[in-house]
């Protein structure tokens, strides 16, 4: 169906894929520390996370919500 060219170039463009065999330098200052939770910018662990995340929700997403409505019905002047 497909032709010996074809797929041979498709096996050698997967196989020059960006994928790395070697370690990563942690001594580096260019190296960020991998790993579950270091790519975020907060704490899910802490003991006052959720009552700050639903307050940011609830204000970041309702203060558009809430300016247009005042915008609508607020008095002529």
């Amino acid at each position: 169906m497909f032709s010996r060219a074809a797929v041979r170039a498709t096996t050698q463009v997967a196989g020059r894929r960006a994928f790395h065999a070697t370690r990563p330098r942690m001594s580096s200052p260019y190296h960020y520390p991998e790993g579950p939770y270091t790519n975020i910018p907060f704490d899910p662990k802490k003991k006052g996370f959720p009552i700050l995340f639903w307050g940011y929700a609830i204000v970041g997403f309702g203060a558009p919500f809430a300016i247009a409505t005042w915008q609508t019905y607020k008095p002529k002047a």
